[in-house]
């Protein structure tokens, strides 16, 4: 066991002690300082097959490509979501971004690992990155706290610098799919000290929330741009309007 393994497993009693765990969701008490309550789990919504082979948003037929994917191949390479956008979900990312709780960076990175394939040290991991004046806000970027946990956990390379928001937009809160994709408009660019790291890459583009796909959506354009082979999201939580599946669908097999 590693010493700090060690210090963490002799001091936790302590902790409880003075601070008796609580789920960060609920705030009902719990075994351990991390996790959830057993019904804060069983709260939270993985999205459900069947998805689209490309978005990997839920349609209603197992192998094929839902109706927006139909009409124009999306620049990514698939979108992975831990969870659905819910109550519980929005609690805990609230608590995460906006609270303070970075501790929750480790839990909610594991959720998204349980969504990824096999860890592959030969990707590249970059968060969606903040404006340098919501940093100081702030004082962290939670996307790259996710980031650095699935680097951990083996998941690849940690480029914390590979993107650059080079223009302060407000939020987008309240803002229709257009009027983001506008604001976001030459906002997000690569680091050219970090090009040459990214040409030819597998990309892992990590962000918390995934809502309308804007923000995203501008970070893998301009990683294609640089010449990333592939790029890949994986958020927390993904906004999905249960009532808006389709039956509108292209099978390949067809």
């Amino acid at each position: 066991m590693r010493v700090r393994d060690l210090l963490a497993e002799t001091v936790a009693p302590f902790v409880d002690f003075v601070y008796p765990p609580r789920c960060p969701a609920c705030g009902d008490a719990i075994a351990q300082q991390s996790g959830l309550c057993v019904n804060c789990w069983s709260m939270l919504e993985p999205p459900q097959e069947p998805l689209c082979l490309l978005c990997y948003y839920p349609i209603s037929e197992d192998g094929a490509v839902c109706s927006k994917c139909a009409r124009q191949k999306p620049m990514h390479d698939g979108i992975i979501a831990a969870t659905r956008y819910n109550e519980t979900s929005r609690t805990l990312i609230l608590a995460f971004k906006h609270g303070g709780k970075i501790a929750l960076a480790r839990m909610l990175a594991r959720l998204i690992a349980s969504r990824l394939p096999a860890p592959d040290n030969s990707a590249i991991l970059v968060p969606v990155p903040l404006h340098r004046w919501r940093l100081l806000a702030r004082g962290y970027n939670q996307s790259a706290l996710l980031a650095k946990e699935l680097a951990k956990m083996g998941y690849g390379a940690l480029l914390l610098d590979g993107l650059i928001r080079r223009k302060a937009t407000p939020s987008l809160g309240g803002s229709n799919a257009a009027e983001r994709h506008e604001l976001l408009r030459n906002a997000i660019l690569v680091n050219d000290r970090r090009t040459a790291k990214i040409e030819g890459a597998k990309v892992l583009l990590v962000d918390d929330v995934l809502t309308s796909g804007a923000t995203t959506s501008a970070c893998v354009a301009a990683l294609k741009r640089a010449g990333a082979a592939s790029v890949t999201i994986a958020c927390v939580a993904r906004v999905i309007d249960q009532n808006a599946k389709t039956p509108e669908v292209l099978n390949p097999g067809r």
